[in-house]
């Protein structure tokens, strides 16, 4: 029996680390975000390891409510892996095209950084819930 590969172990042990432990504890084994403790502000990432354990208890909508546009990649993102392991529907090519792109990505991030620091609604839906 071949061994799992590495990559398929760090997954297991993340989701099992979710599973078990909530980072909404005061005894949360996850560290806190460093630059929203030191700056007040969320970055992009911030709500990520909490959507990630309400994802792995099943909560869809809390976790989209932490960091929308990490559960948007992860949700395209066995699309993705298609892609590179060579599915290539015709209508996926545009998207390909968008996600492949660099200019796309220093857009969208710095904005959505941005926008989910924004006191008003509804860029306070960016922020985490």
């Amino acid at each position: 029996m071949a061994a799992l590969p590495p990559t398929a172990l760090v997954v297991g042990a993340g989701f099992w680390a979710l599973r078990h432990f909530d980072p909404n504890s005061a005894n949360s084994p996850f560290p806190p975000c460093s630059f929203h403790a030191v700056t007040g502000f969320y970055c992009i990432g911030c709500g990520l390891t909490r959507a990630l354990h309400a994802l792995a208890h099943g909560d869809v909508l809390t976790a989209i409510s932490m960091n929308p546009l990490a559960m948007l990649m992860l949700a395209i993102a066995p699309l993705v892996l298609g892609w590179t392991l060579g599915w290539r529907p015709r209508w996926m090519q545009p998207l390909i095209t968008l996600l492949t792109t660099p200019a796309f990505w220093l857009t969208l991030l710095p904005v959505y950084w941005i926008a989910r620091n924004l006191p008003w609604v509804p860029f306070t839906w960016l922020a985490p819930g």
